[in-house]
């Protein structure tokens, strides 16, 4: 659905007024888009949609902070994903198990490839490849990969270091690979 400008203005202007209507059509409007980025960052669906029922709660109080100026589904894109960062620093105890064990012999199976040993892998297969990393791997990899942060920013934003964040990206990044390796062998 696609409004116009004046129309979305009425409604943010109605949301900054607790109206409640004004509310659920912001959260209709973005609930289907936003669902999908938080799974990404999620263990399963039930915390997919825990961080996006935090989100969209975060996206009523801070409300009054929309200007305006840029996008306003960037800007509640923004806001679900520092709430998925958010849910992944307070269960970061939960999600720092030993994230080594996951990659197993990876001097092995990492070699370059032809690009059409690939040619039968989905947007699927890579959905399903990404969510099998650990939680620590898959924030790491998001944040760079699909929302453009900087490893200095990811590092900020998760408590880690730099080099860290560069050695999760690339440990993520041979995860993916080995999965979907196992994939097109099946």
């Amino acid at each position: 659905m696609k409004l116009e400008q004046a129309e979305l203005e009425e409604i943010v202007k109605g949301c900054k007024r607790q109206h409640r209507l004004s509310q659920q059509k912001v959260y209709e409007m973005y609930y289907g888009k936003m669902l999908p980025l938080c799974k990404r960052y999620a263990k399963n669906s039930d915390e997919a949609k825990d961080i996006l029922q935090n989100g969209f709660i975060k996206v009523f109080e801070k409300i009054d902070k929309y200007d305006f100026n840029g996008s306003f589904g960037g800007w509640v894109r923004r806001l679900i994903v520092n709430t998925a960062i958010d849910h992944y620093r307070k269960h970061k105890k939960e999600f720092l198990i030993d994230d080594d064990s996951r990659v197993e012999d990876t001097d092995k199976w990492y070699e370059e490839e032809s690009e059409s040993k690939y040619e039968g892998i989905s947007s699927e297969d890579i959905k399903y490849a990404i969510a099998k990393l650990s939680p620590a791997y898959k924030m790491v990899f998001n944040l760079y990969i699909l929302e453009g942060y900087t490893h200095q920013e990811i590092a900020g934003e998760l408590g880690i270091s730099v080099g860290t964040s560069k050695s999760n990206l690339a440990k993520a990044k041979l995860n993916v690979k080995k999965i979907l390796i196992k994939k097109l062998k099946k």
